[in-house]
């Protein structure tokens, strides 16, 4: 049994795709009776909006000016997240290909990931939160108790985002997920990085258990306020 934590404590969790983050964070959550919020699906949300109405992803005025219209919500049940778009529940169509496909240059877009910031800090509010995304212990919530940094070996992420999709070719999706990589490690704003002070843990060689159990074992180590 897990030992008590802070009640507002916040547990950032960022890293490469294919990682584990997502199963890892619900599970640290679950266990540790804490809210759950992925920032990358709602970046999502956004692609699939602009998508829905005919925006070029690649046309960055335009996504720009468009950012502010919908609106965008996301559940923190770590045992079942969701997300809707003005009112319409996106969960399932933010995963599909033509979404993956375009969210990295709307991602990269300043006006985008200003106001998905704001809606982000919004959500963790007085924390109690695991939240996941690329940048969270950079940007987001660099005053999180518990920073930790996810990766693993590209191969292992290609099988395990291939094994996500239906099987898919293991080869395309390790290219997609390398070129993810650079166009996230790249942009002048809010680049994917390690943040200081952040704990890395390359999930290759563990199992979903193990992993989470080492987020759990941090956050167990943080001392609640006197």
């Amino acid at each position: 049994m897990s030992s008590p934590v802070p009640t507002r404590l916040v547990i950032a969790v960022d890293g490469t795709s294919g990682s584990g983050k997502s199963s890892t964070c619900r599970g640290v959550a679950e266990r540790l009776g804490l809210r759950y919020l992925d920032t990358g699906a709602m970046f999502r949300a956004m692609t699939w909006w602009l998508l829905e109405r005919g925006v070029d992803v690649h046309d960055a005025a335009e996504v720009a000016r468009r950012a502010g219209d919908p609106e965008i919500l996301s559940g923190t049940d770590p045992r079942g997240p969701s997300i809707t778009v003005d009112g319409h529940d996106v969960s399932g169509p933010i995963r599909e290909e033509q979404v993956t496909e375009a969210v990295s240059p709307v991602s990269a877009v300043p006006a985008v990931r200003s106001r998905l910031l704001d809606l982000q800090r919004r959500v963790i509010g007085d924390g109690g939160i695991v939240v996941e995304g690329r940048d969270i212990a950079s940007v987001v919530w660099p005053q999180a108790e518990v920073k930790v940094f996810l990766s693993a070996d590209p191969d292992a992420r290609a099988r395990r985002r291939a094994a996500e999709q239906g099987g898919v070719d293991v080869a395309a999706t390790e290219a997609s997920l390398l070129q993810r990589d650079r166009i996230d490690s790249g942009r002048a704003t809010a680049p994917l990085t390690m943040a200081e002070g952040a704990v890395h843990i390359d999930t290759t060689d563990f199992t979903l258990d193990e992993v989470i159990s080492q987020v759990v074992a941090l956050a167990e180590a943080v001392e609640a306020p006197r």
